[in-house]
């Protein structure tokens, strides 16, 4: 199973990419939006799961999620918002477009842990784990 993460920020790419790995998921990831659409056409059977930041140069990561969730190839595939957009407008209107969750920045890890599973259906599991079982993540751990 493969996440994608879209964000501008490198050094987000990399806390989320060592995240979703703590997690046992494989990565894919991109810069900016027209990147995203370049791996969604290339691998994009293989995604199942995008997280997305909404500021981004170039075409934004809400124009990104609404041509995402008007193709036919990829309306199935969850994604989540992850962006400083925390203003409750426009996180009505990300989910009107289609985002599947939302969570703003900064975050922890174990709050995206937490989103990513209930994206994935997996919200019991989620629920049930303790602090210790969550992956943790040390910038020390970063691979940048």
């Amino acid at each position: 199973m493969k996440i994608l993460t879209v964000d501008d920020s490198r050094m987000i790419r990399m806390i989320i990419i060592n995240t979703l790995k703590s997690l046992g998921y494989d990565t894919l990831e991109a810069a900016n939006a027209d990147i995203a659409l370049e791996v969604l056409k290339d691998k994009g059977n293989e995604v199942s799961l995008i997280l997305l930041d909404w500021n981004m140069p170039g075409m934004n990561g809400y124009d990104l999620l609404k041509i995402i969730k008007t193709s036919d190839e990829y309306k199935h595939i969850p994604v989540m918002m992850v962006t400083t957009e925390g203003e409750r407008k426009n996180v009505i209107k990300a989910i009107q477009a289609g985002a599947d969750n939302y969570l703003t920045k900064p975050f922890t890890p174990e709050d995206l842990s937490i989103k990513i599973l209930e994206c994935l259906g997996i919200s019991s599991v989620s629920d049930s784990l303790n602090d210790e079982e969550m992956p943790s993540l040390d910038m020390d751990d970063l691979e940048l």
